[in-house]
């Protein structure tokens, strides 16, 4: 039997995730919003029959196993370890918090409770263009692993802000390119390629501070525009443009080059080049028709999440709902097909790297990538700014 769920966020995401869950059989219980109103128009739009903004009205209830989290990113960690620590599972929304201390917490959470399932949406991992990369760089395809040489990643894209101020807008609050997007390609790469940042060097800019929409008081701080380089530990160099200053446009671009050749994701096809080949040729080609579901969508949602990010959405949730297929130990579900997914270890590295890129561009200098271990200093200055701009439970 599948799970309930209970969903946390009040989004446009959560408008297209909803009716695809419905689809794979999942029954969606309950759903918090950072206001009543919020939630109840969100719910009475989405037929959702319980609605709250109270964090602990959606995490006990008896109906729901399962926690959707995706909501503004100060609020991850709290909900997602209070949720482990009830045996809920729980699939968080990228970035996992604002802080390695965040993430820290939602790690350890997930270790002492293994026989949980706790995931991170970091969906290009589930998208068949990409599955059939990693396949070809393991069976040496461009080389073995000590002979990848560079990776590529270019992302444009229009804004990434809605209308109104929000925590899109702030970049304190995990809004930005860097973190909405920069997160998928860190993991997607480590992905790929089985090696680590060792030390970056960023470029991260905010060049549009206010629109016609948002032009009061409070300008725009979240990064509508990074570069950066991470020398990987195994000796791979990465580059990466990520850019917000297209309108309606979505082109992304993921290369792999080795000593024999190279692999290119381009949109939902994977394209093959060796060296002792004439050109470059398609070898997976995305023909997999996802309109049905696309126009049981909201049309507003759909132009918001680019269509490789949602694909690879529906693909995870697809593996999660085999998770819970019927099995015959008395635990009801199994783990094995969500293993593709990215875990709370793999978050905390990708805001280890988050943070360091960070530093780079603030000091204009190469910055080592260092995994937080133990939880910092409560009264530092970074905890205390993460702590004003959380919210309780």
């Amino acid at each position: 039997m599948l799970p309930g769920i209970g969903i946390f966020g009040t989004g446009n995401i959560v408008k297209v995730v909803v009716p695809f869950l419905r689809e794979k059989g999942f029954k969606i219980e309950a759903l918090w919003g950072r206001t009543v109103e919020s939630a109840k128009e969100v719910a009475k739009e989405l037929n959702i029959p319980f609605y709250t903004n109270k964090i602990d009205d959606v995490l006990l209830r008896k109906d729901v196993d399962l926690i959707f989290i995706v909501c503004s990113p100060n609020l991850h960690s709290q909900i997602s370890v209070k949720a482990l620590g009830i045996g809920k599972h729980v699939l968080c929304d990228k970035p996992g918090g604002l802080c390695q201390n965040d993430v820290l917490k939602m790690v350890k959470a997930s270790q002492y409770y293994p026989s949980l399932i706790s995931i991170v949406n970091h969906s290009l991992r589930f998208l068949p263009a990409f599955s059939q990369m990693k396949k070809y760089i393991l069976d040496g395809f461009i080389g073995n692993s000590n002979e990848i040489t560079v990776c590529d990643i270019r992302v444009q894209m229009g804004s990434l802000l809605h209308d109104k101020y929000d925590w899109l807008c702030d970049d304190k609050m995990g809004g930005g390119i860097l973190t909405l997007v920069g997160s998928h390609v860190i993991d997607l790469v480590s992905h790929l390629i089985s090696q680590r940042a060792a030390r970056v060097h960023s470029v991260v800019r905010t060049f549009t501070k206010v629109t016609n929409q948002i032009n009061g008081h409070r300008h725009i701080t979240s990064p509508d525009f990074c570069v950066f380089q991470m020398e990987m530990d195994n000796g791979a160099l990465v580059t990466v443009t990520l850019n917000n200053h297209l309108p309606g446009m979505f082109n992304q671009e993921v290369l792999v080059c080795g000593k024999l050749g190279h692999l290119a994701v381009r949109g939902g096809d994977l394209y093959a080049y060796k060296n002792t080949a004439q050109k470059e040729e398609v070898i997976y080609l995305d023909v997999e028709d996802m309109k049905h579901k696309y126009e049981q969508l909201n049309p507003v949602a759909t132009n918001v999440i680019p269509k490789p990010y949602m694909k690879g959405l529906f693909k995870m949730i697809g593996a999660l709902k085999e998770a819970f297929l019927p099995v015959e130990d008395k635990r009801g579900w199994i783990k094995e097909p969500v293993e593709l997914a990215a875990s709370f270890e793999d978050e905390l590295y990708v805001q280890a790297v988050i943070d360091a890129l960070r530093k780079s561009s603030m000091n204009r200098e190469w910055v080592k990538v260092s995994i937080l271990k133990e939880e910092s200093d409560p009264n530092s200055m970074l905890s205390a700014a993460v702590r004003c701009s959380g919210i309780s439970l």
